[in-house]
């Protein structure tokens, strides 16, 4: 009795943790651009439990994979994606593994698909298995990929036809006709390439060099790429006022510098020239003193006997020069005219 009680238990808790409910969330039907890469966002959920009659089993989840175009994906189907293969299967992808999982075996069923192409179309399906065969479970609705034409990609704002101001912010997203969830881009502005390579490009806080002419295309395929999108960074408003008074204010600052300067210059150069004068009118005059002699010489008589003239009293007259040079003497006072004296000798014979 007490077997049959801990059973009920069991499926009482089974059902009402909702683990009867096998589950897989696929993602809409996706598109793609050729040479882009792909990413399916998927998730499922497995049974806790599982009756087997009147027993009870726990599940655990022991193999994932990912098939195409096959409606339960078992058996030696060729798999995209299988975490356990069988060692006599042979992968669909093994010459080409460009499918990659980016799940686990508990939760998460995201498969990613690089370098996309025309080939990649199908209708992919997941597949769980436990470690009951009666606990396997696909879920066969499935995710329908396809492939889009070669056109170009095109740029859209989370902004559209608003102004953009100064340290505002703003997303520019790289799209195409089909949606995807994931898609490596060269992204250009005015023709120069930038560093970001997602399908998104945010920028912010805005500058006046954000300004520009913006595109993208696929990093694989320069075929895609977009129109331009032109993308005005306005300045805020009041801000050109503020620069106008900003640069009054210093041209009107440097003006009063070079002014004080000037006068500054003046004044030193002023000084200077009135202690030059002060210095110059205590220079004493270093002319020395200067003595003149005028000497008459007649004791020659043939020199005597030259003079002509009715009166005898006509003298010959010479004069000399003889200068004394006294020591310069610093009394303090004012200098005074150097002496002169002139003599005049007569010698008659």
């Amino acid at each position: 009795m007490e077997v049959w009680d801990q059973k009920l238990l069991w499926a009482l808790m089974f059902l009402l943790t909702g683990a009867v409910s096998q589950q897989v969330n696929y993602p809409p039907s996706v598109c793609g651009v050729e040479g882009s890469t792909v990413t399916l966002p998927c998730t499922f959920t497995s049974n806790n439990i599982f009756m087997a009659g009147t027993e009870v089993i726990q599940i655990k989840v022991i193999r994932v994979r990912w098939c195409r175009n096959h409606p339960v994906c078992q058996g030696s189907t060729p798999s995209v994606f299988d975490s356990k293969p069988p060692k006599d299967s042979i992968p669909e992808n093994r010459n080409k593994p460009r499918y990659t999982y980016l799940g686990d075996i508990e939760t998460n069923c995201t498969l990613q698909i690089r370098g996309f192409s025309k080939t990649d179309e199908a209708t992919l399906r997941f597949r769980m298995e436990v470690n009951h065969t009666e606990g396997h479970f696909t879920n066969q609705s499935g995710v329908n990929v396809t492939v889009a034409e070669e056109t170009p990609m095109k740029i859209q704002s989370s902004r559209n036809h608003e102004e953009l101001e100064e340290g505002g912010r703003v997303t520019l997203d790289c799209t195409t006709k089909c949606t995807f969830n994931q898609i490596n881009v060269t992204w250009f502005r005015d023709n120069l390439p930038l560093q970001e390579s997602g399908h998104s490009l945010q920028l912010g806080p805005l500058t006046a060099e954000d300004s520009g002419n913006y595109t993208c295309a696929l990093v694989t395929n320069k075929n895609t790429l977009s129109p331009p999108y032109a993308l005005n960074v306005k300045e805020r408003e009041g801000q050109n006022k503020m620069l106008l008074i900003v640069s009054v204010a210093s041209g009107v600052l440097l003006v009063l510098l070079t002014l004080i300067v000037v006068l500054w210059i003046f004044k030193r150069k002023r000084s200077s020239d009135r202690n030059q004068s002060a210095v110059g009118g205590q220079v004493q005059r270093k002319d020395p003193e200067t003595i003149y002699s005028n000497v008459l010489l007649t004791s020659n008589p043939q020199r005597r006997s030259r003079v002509q003239g009715p009166s005898r009293a006509v003298e010959d007259v010479s004069y000399t020069s003889v200068q004394f040079q006294h020591k310069k003497q610093d009394r303090g006072v004012a200098p005074m005219e150097d002496p002169v004296i002139y003599s005049s000798v007569t010698s008659r014979g």
